[in-house]
């Protein structure tokens, strides 16, 4: 390795971690962003906590966000056009179950993998739900507000989010599909504030109609949220992007005015409230009209409507709506004279991942036969009524109460996002936490940046629309796709998935005259499998050279072939460099640099295949049969202890592999992977485990055999 880091500059870790993977939406299965963007490095990072921490201390949830207007658009569209008649539950249990097959499919570990209107979640949403919102308004954080719904007349109803097209208001932001009160970049603005809107249902345009709901009082919480996102910024472990992002919802409440409505600004300027005015910098443009709080810039709206003034509005903490009347949702208490309210979908989004803490909890701790952990009775008055068994095999998690988890000092919460959804988890969030007074411990978040599709954002409208997840599969192997997703740097920029397979570029003439697509031209290199070929050669390599090499073999007479790990201490040169890739790597998942850590594994296990191939072609050469012995056991000993730090670090990578070389080499996958022996000699793991050093032997390997292999198309 290049540096020599030391073991004093590891950097420290919680007692108990939650890892969560954000919310896809239950009309629709997974496309390649959901798993490539945000569940791969969630689990990565998730498996590589269950070894830095042990798996009884990690806690990793998700789930379908079952609720809301897309969802209900979903339904509706599929009922009319297709003709479905199941109900809108059935509607999205099959999307759910099409997205956990899909996850299951790409290796991801969720404890729990849920659905917030599904079982066995559903009742502890629903109470995890009551629960907020009736301590909310106990702490005086709730108010009633009235505000403006989209009604279509001629349709007869009022309209969903989804059901309202227009364009975002926000200044700086160049979505155009933004819907009732926010785009699809994430955005939130007021309905009135949405440019060209049209009904879906009819294509005409609603009118806005007076409704009452409940509203957290997010701006009386700005001082909580200015600290918090002056904490991060001096957190190593928080993405550049998260603070940035988080600090432009700090600004004043501003609006944007092209300098083309100067005049008709002016003549009602004396009408608006305190404001003051910036001026372009280039006399050109947009002038910027701040004002000393949102309900001020709120209440200069009318007079600039009426003047026919258009303006855009700057971010800024606005109250933040809980409430909706939409039917499909999570029922809310009726409160300060509200009644038959649903929860807005993204508020009980952000706090769904407690919702399925407690589920995997509770069905944990009541499981038929299991071992009662300590605290236990909170989980099992938790549990409702579902027996599925736990998907991961961790039989205890070390606490049963989710409290321990999510409120504890010595646990820290690990949220991976879109960095389109950082607002609704860094600042809404934020604020809702500080005002439960629950003592929730503000959670770390992992934002990517957008996986592009073949250099363009990622769209089933466009011309080249990207496949579903599931259909890469049919071309690659998922380690291949999650090497290669988690080799992009996704937390640094936006970066284009082009998989080879899927690309219809022409890039000449075939034999016969027709356009030569790329995908089948063999000039053309496919990206995705740079990462894979590390895999199936050199790490594939290595694994399989110290295997047959202790294999007995009959007219070999050489005493490493023992079918056991020789006994010894590695060579100096061995020690130091896994070390230092050890604590390369450690800093690197800390700091959630995952494209780094695998940078980190790819230069070792490089470097440990060379020294390896050298070292076993000296013992090959050489002439005299005791020194080639001995040469040979001092190579094996080395490529053993460098393929068993190579996997460790790996295994959450490409988890099925590493444990695949864990089941030979023949150790409890507990001991093998825990970092607590990660600085170990395998004769220190073999006394571990209770054994004589140079008397543990691995499983033997059949013929020709592959830890990692490449997809059938590609041979």
């Amino acid at each position: 390795m290049a540096s020599h880091p030391s073991r004093a500059s590891r950097p420290t870790w919680p007692r108990r971690a939650v890892v969560t993977a954000g919310m896809p939406y239950g009309n629709k299965g997974l496309h390649f962003g959901h798993v490539g963007g945000v569940f791969v490095p969630a689990d990565c990072y998730a498996r590589f906590l269950r070894d830095r921490l042990g798996a009884e201390n990690v806690l990793f949830v998700s789930g379908t966000d079952c609720y809301g207007s897309p969802i209900m658009e979903g339904f509706r569209k599929r009922v009319e056009t297709e003709g479905y008649t199941g109900s809108i539950t059935d509607y999205v249990r099959e999307n759910h179950d099409r997205q956990a097959s899909t996850l299951a499919d790409f290796e991801i570990s969720c404890d729990l993998y849920g659905g917030s209107a599904l079982e066995p979640a559903v009742r502890i949403h629903e109470r995890m739900t009551a629960e907020v919102i009736n301590r909310l308004y106990e702490q005086g954080a709730l108010e009633k507000r009235s505000s403006k719904q989209f009604f279509d007349p001629v349709a007869g109803q009022f309209l969903n989010g989804r059901q309202v097209l227009g364009r975002c208001p926000i200044q700086g932001c160049k979505s155009e599909k933004a819907y009732a009160d926010e785009c699809d970049l994430g955005h939130q603005f007021e309905p009135e504030e949405l440019i060209a809107p049209r009904s879906a249902l009819t294509g005409e345009v609603p009118e806005l109609v007076p409704v009452d709901n409940l509203y957290f009082t997010l701006p009386a919480y700005f001082g909580a949220v200015k600290a918090h996102v002056a904490e991060t910024a001096s957190d190593e472990t928080v993405r550049a992007v998260v603070t940035k992002t988080m600090e432009e919802w700090l600004r004043p409440a501003q609006l944007y005015i092209q300098v083309k409505f100067r005049d008709a600004f002016e003549s009602i300027r004396p009408e608006l409230p305190e404001h003051s005015v910036t001026e372009s910098p280039d006399g050109k443009g947009s002038f910027t009209v701040s004002f000393p709080s949102w309900e001020e810039r709120d209440a200069a709206h009318e007079a600039l409507n009426r003047a026919g003034v258009r303006f855009r509005s700057g971010k800024a903490l606005v109250p933040f709506r809980i409430t909706g009347n939409i039917s499909w949702g999570v029922p809310v208490p009726d409160l300060a004279g509200t009644q038959g309210l649903t929860c807005w979908v993204w508020p009980e989004s952000l706090w769904a991942p407690i919702s399925f803490s407690r589920t995997a909890l509770a069905r944990e701790a009541s499981a038929p036969g299991a071992a009662e952990p300590a605290r236990a009775d909170a989980a099992i008055a938790d549990f409702s009524g579902a027996t599925e068994p736990m998907p991961h095999p961790c039989e205890h998690h070390s606490a049963s109460d989710w409290r321990d988890w999510w409120c504890s000092e010595d646990a820290r919460v690990y949220q991976f996002i879109g960095q389109d959804n950082i607002y609704f988890y860094g600042i809404a969030q934020t604020a809702l936490w500080e005002a439960l007074g629950w003592g929730l411990r503000q959670t770390t978040i992992a934002a990517n940046y957008h996986i592009l599709y073949m250099g363009k954002k990622a769209s089933s409208s466009s011309k080249t629309p990207p496949p579903p997840a599931r259909e890469l599969l049919d071309h690659y192997t998922a380690e291949q796709l999650r090497a290669h997703w988690l080799s992009l740097g996704l937390g640094e920029k936006p970066v284009s998935f082009s998989p080879k397979a899927f690309d219809l570029r022409e890039t000449g003439k075939a034999a016969d005259g027709t356009p030569l697509l790329a995908r089948d031209d063999k000039r053309v290199i496919d990206p995705v499998l740079k990462e894979g070929a590390m895999l199936t050669g050199v790490f594939n390599r290595l694994a399989r050279s110290c295997f047959y090499a202790v294999a007995p073999k009959e007219g070999d007479l050489s005493s490493a072939r023992t079918g056991c790990i020789p006994a010894g201490v590695p060579t100096t040169e061995v020690i130091s460099a896994a070390e230092d890739a050890i604590i390369a790597f450690e800093r690197a998942m800390h700091t959630f640099e995952l494209h780094h850590a695998l940078g980190i594994c790819d230069e070792y296990l490089r470097a440990a295949n060379k020294r390896w191939s050298d070292a076993s072609k000296r013992a090959r050469g050489e002439e005299d049969p005791d020194r080639a012995d001995e040469l040979m056991t001092v190579a094996l000993r080395d490529a053993f202890h460098e393929l068993r730090v190579g996997t460790v670090l790996m295994h959450g990578i490409v988890p099925a592999g590493c444990e695949l070389i864990a089941e030979h080499f023949a150790f409890d996958e507990d001991l093998f992977f825990s970092w607590k022996h990660i600085f170990e000699t395998l004769d220190e793991l073999s006394a571990a485990a209770g054994e004589v050093p140079g008397e543990h032997a691995v499983v033997p390997l059949p013929p020709r055999f592959d830890f990692f292999r490449k997809h059938e198309s590609q041979y």
